[in-house]
């Protein structure tokens, strides 16, 4: 299935470039990378060969997709194990 804004939350994140537009710690704001790990409440982007944590419930990202689409997410919403976000869907 292709990664589109409509299903992001069925699909994986790892691999995906992800920037930091809003954040309510300041040191997160602009920061950019490719999302390499997550777990329930954190993504961990690799920026410039070091690694940033991310934490979901206080940010929102812009996530490029394939095909240079980008969509805005409301980190809150990615709360929870990867592998459990499909369920919430249903």
């Amino acid at each position: 299935m292709k990664i589109t804004s409509q299903n992001i939350f069925a699909h994986e994140l790892i691999g995906i470039v992800a920037e930091v537009t809003e954040s309510k710690d300041p040191s997160l704001k602009n920061i950019h990378g490719e999302i390499v790990y997550e777990t329930k409440n954190m993504l961990f982007l690799k920026v410039n060969n070091e690694m940033k944590m991310i934490p979901k419930k206080i940010t929102k990202l812009i996530l490029k997709l394939p095909d240079n689409i980008q969509c805005l997410i409301n980190g809150s919403n990615l709360i929870g194990r990867p592998e459990n976000r499909i369920q919430r869907l249903k």
